[in-house]
């Protein structure tokens, strides 16, 4: 009985050493293809949320109390400069300024006939019929009503000023916003009476790390990375490209960014103030090393690939990325130009296993995936 058992245990190693001889043979003779990372200049795109502001955007307010008398336009009306737009009760202005404008002639009459006695004056005093104290006792009249007549000018001017307040007037070609009070509403100095925005260009102001600035700033190709695009809120791309105008001077310390400002034109009008979106800025990566990310796999939260070395032998490497790209990896460390880097059958395969390699060109491979 034991000689039997013997004889069944030595019968089961064999059959083992032999499947095993079979398996090592199989995954030598079996081809695996292989590449070699391609080194290529990259351009890549990153996506940041932005602010859409009008080229011009002003709130329009009261400059004098008063009642909305009567409104020109309508909400969301296209204006141009200096059409009226809203005009308040100004009877009370034009009063002022009738009565300003008749202060103005009485002392313009007032002075004209002191300078008239300031010339007799004159004449008398030459001829020694007055004394010099009567002489400037007149030329001091004339003075007092120059200074009196220049307060009334100058409080004819406030009036008109006043009067043209009572009409408001567009400051540039805009849009009309919302309009809160309506005719007959009864005002104070600084109420809101609509915002009136340019929009025929925007701008978009979006943040950045403080690496992808550097990136930027020192870029060789300057006027390609000041382009850029923008999505808009809906997930589809605005039709036409913007330019990076300016950056801000500082980083804001609680996030670790800076802010840019891309202009954007807007033909159509579809952009508005205060919408939102995703600005495209795009950026150069210079001889990136790159390799599909299917090669890749994870071992204790590090990635890896198996690599085939000078004597056909699997083996682990493990690997930095830089940069993620669509299917692609662009590799900071871990690899070389010339590693043979297993592309199929990593499921089958393990450290030490001598292959039989196919190396193909990973241009070709990249065109596919």
């Amino acid at each position: 009985m034991k000689n039997f058992l013997l004889f069944l245990g030595m019968a089961a190693g064999l059959l083992l050493a032999s499947c095993s001889s079979k398996i090592k043979n199989t995954v030598q003779e079996q081809k695996f293809i292989t590449i070699t990372p391609l080194v290529r200049d990259t351009v890549y795109t990153n996506e940041h949320v932005a602010e859409i502001n009008a080229f011009q955007n002003v709130a329009l307010r009261s400059r004098v109390d008063g009642i909305i008398e009567s409104i020109e336009v309508d909400e969301g009306q296209m204006v141009r400069k200096g059409q009226v737009l809203f005009t308040i009760n100004n009877r009370q202005f034009l009063q002022d300024l009738q009565k300003a404008k008749a202060i103005v002639k009485k002392v313009q009459s007032a002075l004209n006939a002191s300078e008239i006695e300031l010339k007799g004056s004159k004449k008398l005093l030459n001829k020694d019929y007055i004394s010099q104290p009567e002489y400037e006792l007149a030329v001091a009249r004339v003075d007092a009503l120059e200074a009196e007549l220049e307060e009334a000018k100058s409080d004819e001017a406030q009036a008109q000023l006043n009067l043209s307040f009572a009409q408001v007037k567009a400051p540039f070609d805009g849009f009309i916003n919302r309009i809160p009070n309506k005719e007959g509403s009864v005002l104070e100095v600084g109420a809101l009476l609509s915002t009136i925005s340019n929009n025929k260009n925007v701008f978009a102001y979006f943040n950045v790390s403080e690496i992808e600035y550097l990136k930027y700033a020192i870029s060789k190709d300057k006027e390609e990375t000041k382009e850029v695009s923008l999505i808009l809120a809906d997930g589809t791309p605005y039709p036409h490209k913007g330019i990076i105008e300016t950056t801000e001077s500082e980083f804001n310390n609680n996030t670790g960014t800076i802010a840019f400002r891309a202009k954007f034109p807007n033909p159509a009008n579809i952009l508005k103030h205060g919408a939102t979106g995703k600005v495209q800025l795009s950026n150069r990566l210079e001889k990136a090393l790159l390799i599909p990310q299917k090669v890749t796999f994870d071992r204790q939260d590090e990635l890896c690939v198996f690599v085939v070395d000078d004597s056909n032998t699997i083996q682990v490497r493990k690997i930095t990325p830089s940069l993620r790209l669509p299917n692609l990896f662009a590799v900071k460390q871990g690899l070389s130009p010339n590693d043979k880097i297993l592309f199929e059958g990593i499921q089958h395969v393990k450290v030490g296993d001598k292959v039989n390699p196919e190396v193909v060109s990973l241009s070709k491979i990249v065109a596919n995936l």
